[in-house]
């Protein structure tokens, strides 16, 4: 089937699957030429799909549209798309191979965290700063069919919460609806101050980071499936989605160094990246029970996502019950 869809590009001659990843399945492939291609396929079981998981492929394909010829994003580029579902049962999306290897799990000469260091941590600055020139006309998750759209950033995100917790209710989650729904009453204002939708990946931790390991820069940022038109300092959430302490200088450096405005340090922008930190962490833990995830690694992934819940709700206000 995988040679079927790469006829357009070329002969397919090794299949290799990735791993490491929780929600597509990815696949290096070598053709015939000596070339190497990503093929990257969405779940096909949608009923085990988180409302704004509809269609996530076909996400990854538009951000990388609007990438082709901005080359200071570090993306691959699309060379093929197959969304008919008449060969494989789910959308197929395949890319160019990126040259350099995963920062995640990469440390340096001294035994360091690669992802920790700050020239990459100002290199990954700079491609979000890049990244949020690139805007939209409404809010939200760019495909409409999830419902998950809206011409206000207080009502997309509303719309993008809400999804969350009536996901958390099908898949018998426990999760704190009230406290989070008055999280969101309480600081709506501060998420009007927002008026301008922006291309955010969402998702740029080490896993999706790619560096030279001779200099330690970073070289390419893959699976935008998760991007949204939205506030840009969800970003600084999305990159360190289980962390609840200031954003690295460096980060905030590479990102000022290219122009771009920084509404981090004003009492609405602090108060937003609360909210997006209890989004992620939302997300997080309603996708458990969905994903089956199993291990022993489990429970402690639970017990961390909780204790980020609960940390940014404690922040943002009081606890409507006693």
């Amino acid at each position: 089937m995988l040679r079927r869809i790469l006829d357009p590009i070329g002969e397919a001659t090794g299949v290799e699957v990735l791993t490491g990843g929780m929600f597509a399945t990815t696949y290096r492939v070598g053709l015939a030429d000596g070339t190497r291609v990503i093929v990257k396929t969405a779940p096909a079981d949608t009923d085990r799909l988180l409302t704004y998981e509809l269609d996530l492929v076909r996400t990854e394909a538009l951000v990388y549209g609007l990438a082709a010829g901005r080359p200071e994003l570090l993306m691959p580029r699309v060379l093929h798309t197959d969304f008919s579902r008449r060969i494989l049962p789910t959308d197929v999306v395949v890319a160019t191979h990126l040259e350099g290897v995963p920062v995640l799990g990469r440390t340096t000469a001294t035994g360091e965290s690669a992802a920790e260091q700050p020239e990459l941590l100002h290199d990954l600055g700079a491609v979000m700063a890049h990244l949020h020139t690139v805007t939209g006309s409404d809010f939200g998750y760019p495909n409409r069919a999830t419902g998950l759209v809206a011409p206000t950033w207080p009502e997309a995100f509303g719309l993008m919460v809400d999804a969350l917790l009536t996901d958390a209710d099908r898949w018998a989650t426990s999760v704190p609806s009230a406290d989070i729904r008055a999280a969101l009453h309480r600081h709506r204002a501060a998420l009007a101050e927002v008026t301008v939708p922006v291309l955010v990946h969402t998702d740029l931790w080490a896993g999706n980071l790619f560096m030279d390991p001779a200099t330690g820069r970073l070289t390419g940022v893959i699976d935008p499936e998760r991007a949204f038109w939205g506030d840009p300092l969800f970003e600084f959430a999305g990159a360190d989605q289980l962390g609840g302490g200031p954003v690295p200088t460096a980060l905030l450096d590479g990102y000022v160094s290219c122009g771009a405005r920084l509404a981090l340090g004003s009492p609405a922008g602090d108060t937003r990246l609360l909210l997006y930190r209890m989004y992620i962490a939302l997300v997080q833990l309603v996708e458990i029970s969905p994903r089956r995830y199993a291990g022993d690694w489990v429970v402690a992934h639970r017990g961390a996502v909780n204790e980020c819940l609960r940390a940014a709700l404690t922040a943002l206000g009081p606890a409507v019950r006693p």
